[in-house]
């Protein structure tokens, strides 16, 4: 959800890195871009509505730049209200991800002696600093403004004045690339590896002065400098490439065996230890990651152990029943998700030990936890989560000691990609798909349903299969496909029937199971893997919804209205 990118130092390609950091960026989401450069002494800036695409800058030579893509929050999808903003003096650049609370009450102390071109509240942040920068050097102006803002902000701002970028983070991410005459900043770390594997993680409260020869970091609070961090990371930018796929979510889902095999070889001795029977482990996530930690409740309590799977977003239901001796295991693709990072950061004040299952070294999360286990998915381009969701299944077996057939898992391909391709032009065209599911299979029908409503726009909708006489069934009409996920465990009979109940009101019975039965309809078959035949069961549902999408000509890999990391509320 956003996303920045700036450079000093460069061969005065400034405006050409920075457009090709924010084309790394595209995948988060966004509906508006913008880029500012330095000219002498004079900022030229260009913004357009949509996407980016094949489009070149004509902005002229310059060493410094900075660049956003825009998901439209306060205000419209307009030119005006695109990133970069501009000061009254037009002499200071302000990029800006995350929300300024207090927007209303600063613009109105702002606004008689500032002009207002936006509906944003990114615009009332830098007015501000405008107003510091009055009296005060750009680097003390923005330590002083940012002090008066309220939410989780991550700001970053180009003078005309000054060769230099001066960066201020809380709860946003911000990460600083070392380079060589050079300096990078980003808010995605993906963006930063054509150029460097040198990072400086900014971390809450801290202000950076970023030129092309050094950084250096402060406290907000106090103004003392501090000595920075870095981090050298071993990940390859050629895992982001597409290669022979179509799409970045078709490719993500044929990484999974090599994902799979890599982590089958995870030692996580130092995690499993903290898990006991006489403690309760709550699963913390949004979204895929949620129905991730669902699955992982449901195993758990399977083998003797009390857990419970929460939203993130709802988390104040259990912030007064946790207590020390529980165990706290948070799950996040990219460790930046906002509602995840305010929930730990609340339940770090209750001492309890966080496990944090990420894919991202050195994100958020990742720092906050006490304890890190990452999930070696690399790069994620598609927004809807795919390698990522088998491998914290994976990593849930694994802390069980359920990981036997996790090789076998590895397999997965070996599926019958044509039939789920026929079966995408059967159904493309229809108003509603149901899934159902049972104990295990319950979570994974749950994240089928997502997949197929994230990338096709059809709705779907996941029941466990039990409530299907509570209501459900009523909406079951000749021809509606019913997606029954059947593992060969003991609820296999009880899907079975669920599926005849479906069948005699007229359903079309599409049967994900290790079995054919005379109730399929059409059976997709996988293996049958005990626990882990999981895996197999939702990268068939992956499939399922990736073909849906090209069916109905839409692209997989940007889904309307989605952003790959949600930093805001």
């Amino acid at each position: 959800m956003c996303g920045i990118f700036g450079v000093v130092g460069a061969d005065n390609n400034a405006a050409a890195v920075v457009m090709a950091g924010l084309k790394k960026l595209e995948y988060r989401g966004y509906d508006s871009w913008g880029i500012t450069v330095k000219q002498d002494t004079k900022l030229v800036r260009e913004r357009h509505v949509g996407k980016i695409g094949t489009a070149k800058t004509k902005l002229p030579a310059s060493n410094i730049g900075l660049g956003h893509t825009r998901w439209a929050t306060h205000g419209g999808v307009t030119v005006g209200n695109a990133h970069p903003h501009l000061d009254c003096t037009q002499t200071l650049c302000l990029v800006h991800n995350g929300i300024v609370e207090n927007f209303r009450s600063l613009k109105e102390k702002l606004i008689r002696d500032h002009k207002f071109l936006s509906e944003t509240d990114t615009e009332v942040a830098l007015h501000l600093i405008e107003e510091q920068a009055k009296h005060l050097p750009l680097l003390s102006a923005v330590k002083q403004a940012f002090q008066q803002i309220s939410g989780m902000n991550a700001l970053i701002l180009l003078s005309a004045k000054e060769n230099e970028l001066v960066a201020v983070k809380n709860g946003s991410p911000l990460i600083i690339g070392l380079g060589k005459d050079k300096n990078y900043i980003s808010s995605d770390v993906w963006a930063l590896l054509d150029h460097t594997n040198q990072m400086i993680f900014l971390e809450d409260n801290q202000i950076a002065q970023i030129t092309g020869k050094q950084v250096k970091l402060f406290s907000v609070t106090t103004g003392k400098p501090i000595k920075p961090k870095v981090v050298t990371l071993n990940w390859q930018a050629e895992q982001s490439r597409l290669g022979r796929f179509h799409h970045y979510m078709e490719k993500e889902i044929f990484d999974q065996p090599k994902v799979l095999t890599n982590l089958a070889s995870q030692n996580l001795n130092s995690i499993k230890k903290l898990i006991k029977p006489d403690r309760k482990t709550y699963f913390l996530g949004c979204g895929t990651a949620y129905y991730a930690a669902l699955f992982a409740e449901y195993c758990f309590r399977f083998h003797g152990f009390e857990a419970e799977a929460v939203m993130a977003s709802e988390y104040q239901k259990l912030i007064r029943l946790v207590k020390q001796d529980q165990l706290l295991i948070v799950l996040s693709q990219s460790g930046e998700t906002i509602d995840i990072i305010n929930s730990v950061k609340e339940l770090t004040k209750k001492k309890i030990p966080i496990v944090a299952l990420t894919n991202v070294l050195g994100s958020s999360l990742y720092r906050l936890a006490d304890y890190k286990v990452l999930l070696g998915a690399g790069q994620e381009v598609a927004v809807a989560s795919t390698k990522a969701f088998t491998a914290k299944l994976a990593i849930i077996l694994i802390l069980l000691g359920l990981d036997s057939n996790l090789i076998k898992a590895a397999a997965v391909m070996a599926l019958d990609r044509k039939k789920i391709r026929t079966l995408s032009q059967t159904i493309k065209d229809c108003e509603h798909i149901f899934i159902i599911g049972r104990g295990l299979s319950y979570p994974i029908a749950l994240e089928a349903a997502l997949k197929i409503k994230e990338v096709s726009y059809i709705h779907a909708e996941a029941y466990a299969a039990g409530e299907l006489k509570h209501g459900p069934i009523a909406l079951i009409d000749k021809g509606t496909p019913a997606i029954i996920i059947a593992p060969n465990d003991e609820t296999l009979t009880d899907m079975i029937s669920s599926a005849h109940e479906i069948k005699a009101r007229g359903g079309l019975i599409i049967g994900i199971s290790p079995q054919d039965n005379p109730v399929f309809d059409i059976h997709l078959p996988v293996h049958d893997l005990k626990q882990a035949t999981a895996i197999p069961l939702t990268v068939v549902a992956q499939l399922l919804a990736y073909d849906l999408a090209i069916a109905r000509g839409l692209n997989p890999d940007k889904p309307r209205n989605l952003a790959k990391s949600v930093t805001v509320k």
